[in-house]
């Protein structure tokens, strides 16, 4: 970010809602780039503005109530006064819900936590999938020098599975900032629009590991396995367990031939 015009509060928020204008979102996303922590809190707005317009936007379209309309016609200041009072007591509502909302996604004791790499996937599919524009760094179009470029940042080979039998085509990818190492991102997508993420990392010593485990984090499924020197995990907000599932061992056959 420039030393001129210091990130804000309010940029974070109106990065979250999608609001935020191209120019500005460039910049901001490259000082997450060096944020993570920040990157991590960025998100979870996101995710909490999801969940908000999926619960409430449903009641904004519901027709008002005869008897407010009637309350706005008559003219009468005590029922003005009252149908004022009702829509602040409604906005106080789904403040309280939004903080409350808040507080489970950040709190340690709200729930048990996902593991490291489950949550910092989820949180990244939460950050990425959402974009239009610039869901990636690198698209499908140079895969080959993709997958070259993050084997060599991870240090040992990394694939991007086909997944063109279960109806996901490849995005393309990105490079995501890590403590200690970087991490692999795939993004694909099916033709209703749907996507799914591949997070990959370095795990340092040889691991045998290679059960899948399940989290959840918010409404981000993640299926995730470490398998010798790396690990991984699948996520999607848009897909059920079992569908996940079935893609993530599809996943991991192609990896482990």
């Amino acid at each position: 970010m420039s030393e001129n015009q210091p990130i804000s509060e309010a940029e974070i928020q109106s990065w979250a809602d999608g609001r935020l204008e191209e120019s500005r979102r460039a910049e901001l996303e490259a000082w997450f780039a060096a944020h993570p922590e920040e990157a991590e809190r960025a998100a979870a707005y996101r995710e909490l503005s999801a969940q908000l317009r999926e619960h409430y936007e449903p009641v904004a379209d519901e027709p008002v109530p005869p008897r407010l309309e009637r309350a706005a016609e008559s003219g009468s200041r005590l029922r003005a006064v009252a149908l004022v009072a009702g829509w602040v007591a409604l906005g106080i509502a789904i403040g309280s819900a939004a903080g409350w909302q808040l507080h489970a996604l950040q709190s340690p004791v709200a729930r048990a936590e996902p593991p490291v790499i489950a949550r910092r996937a989820a949180l990244a599919h939460a950050t990425y999938s959402p974009e239009v524009r610039h869901p990636v760094e690198v698209g499908a179009d140079q895969e080959q020098h993709l997958v070259a470029w993050l084997s060599k940042r991870l240090g040992g080979e990394v694939r991007a599975p086909k997944l063109d039998g279960e109806g996901m085509a490849l995005v393309g990818g990105r490079l995501l900032p890590r403590d200690p190492g970087p991490v692999a991102q795939f993004m694909y997508q099916c033709a209703r629009g749907r996507r799914i993420t591949l997070y990959v990392r370095t795990e340092g010593p040889d691991h045998r590991e290679t059960a899948f485990r399940y989290a959840r984090e918010g409404n981000v499924r993640v299926f995730y396995w470490i398998d010798r020197k790396f690990g991984y995990a699948l996520s999607s907000a848009d897909m059920e367990r079992d569908e996940l599932l079935k893609i993530a061992n599809v996943v991991y056959r192609q990896l482990n031939p």
